[in-house]
């Protein structure tokens, strides 16, 4: 069986052969009424434009797309089902026939960036003059490499705590116990609030969230995991490791990784049986969306909130979302650009709170907010808020004090590597492969070869 980096470097390969050689598609597509190839705000289009990896399948999604439709004048959307197949959209650059938009993770746009798998935006922001100080300063960071622009960021996330208020009582604890404020505390209440009657795991005491969330608990004990300028890992840095070998002990404590991943696999996450309403959960960080879900799914599950907090008692949250990206070789780039900038325009994002309000309105329930890599738009969203009362009002304070107080891992060329690299590090030590030091050593030497030899490649190509 090929393994994902082996066909990961097929792709670049094939991809790096397509684009030397200038391959072009031969579909039809958006043709410009106005001023073809440029960007352009009074520009109309016709014709289809074509979008991966957005499925617009609630109203927050649907009604930003209208808007955006409407804004083309007159072109139609073919939206591709389905979350971005990053094989899939590869090889339709390499082919020379790749979709007009692309919606990706916003730590995958630097890797496509390298690759020249997408188009720089300086053109496509001027020329539609997009006013990027709208943007998420940690959001729009973390799509710019090389001082040029390379994705529109869209939705943001960022965590905060969640336990189960019931839990906590009984064990004699408050959400200070489990908000990260004080780590020997946290230990404490996980091994208190855990139970496993015979031995087998029937609650969770406390989920540290890895292996995805390594980045926050390091940065809560004063490290990052790279370097500002987006050169040099520091996976082995001493208060990575200490990171790492404190949220893993907090699995050891309760029986060991497996367990707890067992207990929480089974769980009805997005339903009704979630682990807050069995009780088969005591705390954990979690991002902000999970709030409405909870909302949704459970409003009576006994809830407390709080941000997420450092050592120090500050709030803090790992900012990550989504971007917007235009493939090289988009038969359609300006109707594209137009596509992402009306898609996060701050009246688009109102009109899209405002259908959720409605609705929430008609099921009577709170509208607990959207958070996007807009921050005018979030500011106008906020006023959009209607009580739910508690635990549900500390749930929405909590997360937009976390929207206040983020970070992001820095834009680099080998944005997919540097994160397998870091990522299979603590699955290595949750398996009891690796002890945390071993483990991040070797992450250290994997990432730092990815990143010389990513940013040797740009130098060079960009040069």
């Amino acid at each position: 069986m090929t393994s994902p980096l082996a066909r990961w470097s097929v792709l670049s390969m094939s991809l790096a052969l397509a684009l030397t050689s200038c391959a072009k598609g031969t579909g039809g597509g958006v043709a410009p009424v106005q001023s073809p190839g440029q960007f352009n705000p009074a520009a109309t289009f016709q014709g289809t434009i074509s979008v991966m990896g957005f499925g617009a399948t609630d109203e927050v999604g649907t009604t930003r797309v209208e808007k955006a439709k409407a804004s083309l004048g007159g072109a139609d959307v073919k939206l591709i089902e389905g979350d971005l197949d990053i094989q899939q959209f590869l090889s339709s650059v390499a082919a020379g026939d790749p979709p007009d938009i692309i919606y990706a993770n916003r730590d995958q746009i630097g890797t496509f960036a390298s690759r020249g798998a997408i188009l720089p935006l300086t053109s496509c922001i001027q020329g539609e003059q997009i006013d990027t100080s709208m943007y998420n300063k940690n959001a729009l960071a973390q799509v710019t490499l090389g001082n040029e622009i390379w994705g529109i960021p869209e939705f943001n996330q960022v965590q905060i705590t969640m336990a189960n208020a019931g839990l906590l009582k009984q064990a004699g604890l408050t959400i200070e116990d489990v908000n990260g404020s004080n780590w020997d505390k946290v230990a404490a209440a996980a091994e208190k609030l855990y139970s496993a009657p015979g031995g087998k795991l029937k609650v969770i005491g406390f989920d540290s969230k890895l292996p995805e969330f390594l980045p926050l608990w390091a940065k809560a004990n004063g490290a990052d995991l790279l370097s500002a300028d987006g050169k040099t890992a520091q996976l082995n840095n001493p208060a990575v490791v200490k990171a790492l070998e404190f949220a893993v002990g907090i699995y050891t404590a309760q029986g060991g990784f497996a367990k707890v991943k067992a207990v929480r696999d089974s769980a009805d996450f997005f339903g009704k049986g979630n682990q807050f309403a069995t009780n088969e959960l005591g705390a954990m960080p979690m991002e902000q969306w999970y709030v409405n879900v909870l909302n949704d799914v459970s409003p009576k599950a006994p809830l407390a909130f709080d941000t997420f907090r450092t050592p120090q008692g500050q709030p803090l949250a790992y900012s990550s979302g989504s971007a917007w990206a235009i493939p090289k070789g988009s038969k359609n780039a300006a109707a594209a650009c137009r596509f992402a900038k009306t898609m996060t325009l701050v009246d688009s994002w109102k009109a899209a709170a405002q259908a959720r309000l409605d609705l929430r309105n008609k099921d009577k329930k709170p509208f607990t907010g959207v958070l996007t890599g807009n921050v005018k738009a979030d500011a106008e969203i906020q006023k959009m808020l209607t009580p739910g009362g508690e635990p549900w009002d500390s749930g929405v304070k909590a997360f937009y004090e976390a929207n206040d107080h983020t970070f992001s891992l820095p834009a680099n060329p080998a944005d997919s590597e540097f994160k397998k690299a870091w990522q299979d590090a603590v699955n290595r030590v949750l398996n009891g492969q690796d002890q945390p030091q071993a483990a991040l050593d070797k992450a250290q030497q994997e990432a730092q070869a990815a990143l010389d030899k990513a940013w040797a490649g740009w130098t060079k190509r960009t040069n």
